[in-house]
């Protein structure tokens, strides 16, 4: 809603909503010393620098419109599923580096028994205050391994403790089947890990493949300690391209085992290669069942999703339905799996309920339960927030800003800006022109006492191209341009050219795990 300020310049809603939660008056807006506002709205004062006290005056209390004023719930630990990740909370805005955050993305996970989500970190903030801001680092995760169909794969310093324990394990195996081997098992149990996890790479290799097939961009490929992730940075466009993305995972599963059978037929049995091939074989089997299972976040859960979402028109209702699938199998994984193992249903001698082998049982489907309620919760937040992120748009959460120029004291340009009611300020040259952003953070860290002798130049950063963000930017299309290029701030302008204010990328995650917290 506009209305007239002190000197005719229109003012929005949501600059009333920071008076009444500031203290602050907003006067009215002088053409001479404030960025040229818009006609339809102002730029949304979303964080104010600091400013002198002295130049305060009393709260002049008005109608607010409060939509942005509450602060957002800090979003919940990521857990496991094949879909869009949430971003982290949002950062303190006096901290230096505040980043811009990621455009979700959706992942697949082959966990040896399941496909499961993980969130992925925001690129960073630039360090430093001048300079043009880079592009971020290509995604890290722990050791470089390759990069198959242009798509890095790592190993997370996790994969080694489980290999380790897959070597115990299994050597302890060997030594009852093949006890000739003396110490030489663990080495064989070695080799074992080593080529299931190659399995899993097979496993999400599967679903990068189809997803650049369905030019959807992947991210990287990480190993780790419950399996393999593949980072999926766009969500499918159509019900039967996500059928197809999770299926083709546990269908190369099938295929691996059925090759590891063939494999098993031309050796001899109770042989190092025969144990091998036929330990291999079970895993790959077991790996393809447990994901076909029909909930989220395992592959089964996305293709069942996929399926309701082709009945029903709705994404979201496929994403409802399959999430609560995959906490019921929570619970019959929490509950059966421990029965299961000690009444002989698993293909074992059935067992007294009782010692470290129940204990064991017990932890590890507690484990597996707890990954499946947490991945399908996870979902169920993310399909939230894809239905609230077009209402994230750059024009409703850029702050008002005042222009000054480069040699301007620190303490002037902050009585200009408290005058005209705004919490930016942009350094132009002589004609107007933007040159490069004062960042909030550096204002925090410059005592007021100093503040007549520093000048606004030393504390500003840069203007890049990629800083420049217009303000018609919204949803996926406004997360994707902060991604591209990390900063703290970014100018934001009018289609004309005209400064419109500046965004802060802390004022973006706010917004974005605000709305993963409202309900649909």
């Amino acid at each position: 809603m506009d209305e007239s300020g002190g000197s005719g310049q229109p003012r929005s809603g949501t600059d009333e909503a920071d008076e009444i939660r500031t203290g602050r008056p907003r006067p009215g807006d002088p053409a001479t010393t404030t960025a040229r506002p818009p006609s339809d709205q102002q730029p949304h004062d979303a964080g104010t620098p600091a400013e002198p006290e002295e130049a305060a005056a009393p709260a002049r209390p008005e109608p607010a419109d409060d939509r942005n004023s509450e602060e957002p719930a800090t979003a919940p630990p990521t857990g496991p599923g094949h879909h869009p990740a949430p971003a982290p909370a949002a950062p303190r805005t006096d901290e230096p580096d505040a980043p811009a955050p990621e455009q979700p993305h959706a992942t697949h996970r082959s966990e040896g028994h399941r496909s499961e989500a993980h969130t992925p970190a925001p690129p960073g903030g630039r360090k430093g205050g001048k300079g043009p801001a880079k592009r971020p680092k290509e995604p890290g995760g722990g050791l470089l391994m390759g990069r198959p169909f242009g798509v890095p794969v790592y190993v997370a310093p996790s994969w080694f403790l489980v290999a380790a324990l897959i070597t115990w394990v299994f050597g302890g195996q060997l030594d009852r089947v093949l006890p000739e081997l003396g110490m030489a098992r663990y080495l064989v149990s070695l080799f074992f890990a080593v080529a299931f996890y190659a399995s899993v790479l097979v496993h999400e290799l599967a679903h990068t493949v189809a997803a650049l097939r369905f030019k959807l961009p992947v991210r990287r490929i990480q190993l780790q300690f419950f399996g393999g992730v593949s980072e999926i940075e766009k969500e499918s466009e159509t019900p039967g391209r996500e059928f197809v993305l999770a299926f083709v995972g546990p269908l190369l599963s099938l295929i691996l085992g059925g090759l590891f059978y063939l494999a098993l037929q031309t050796v001899e049995p109770g042989t190092v290669p025969g144990v091998l091939l036929g330990g291999l074989m079970i895993s790959n089997l077991i790996v393809a069942a447990f994901n076909l299972l029909p909930g989220l976040p395992l592959d089964g859960g996305r293709m069942l999703r996929a399926v309701v979402w082709k009945i029903t028109g709705k994404p979201m209702s496929g994403t409802v339905a399959a999430a609560w699938v995959g906490r019921a199998l929570a619970i019959s994984v929490l509950i059966g799996l421990p029965l299961l193992t000690h009444s002989g249903g698993l293909g074992t001698d059935a067992q007294d309920i009782g010692g470290m082998d129940t204990v064991m049982d017990a932890l590890l489907a507690a484990i597996l339960a707890g990954i499946i309620w947490t991945g399908a919760g996870n979902s169920l937040r993310v399909a939230r927030l894809r239905e609230h992120l077009p209402e994230l748009r750059a024009r409703a959460l850029t702050r008002r800003a005042v222009p000054v120029e480069t040699h301007t004291p620190l303490s002037e340009a902050l009585r200009r800006a408290n005058e005209a009611g705004a919490r930016a300020l942009v350094v132009v040259d002589a004609d107007g022109d933007p040159l490069s952003l004062v960042r909030e953070a550096a204002i925090v860290g410059v005592p007021e006492h100093r503040r007549p002798w520093v000048a606004v130049s030393g504390l500003a950063q840069d203007l890049t191209d990629g800083m420049r963000v217009s303000a018609e930017l919204a949803g996926e299309d406004l997360l994707e341009v902060l991604r591209a290029t990390p900063a703290t701030e970014y100018l934001v302008v009018e289609d004309s050219g005209e400064i419109y204010g500046v965004l802060s990328a802390a004022d973006v995650e706010k917004a974005f795990v605000k709305a993963m917290a409202r309900p649909s």
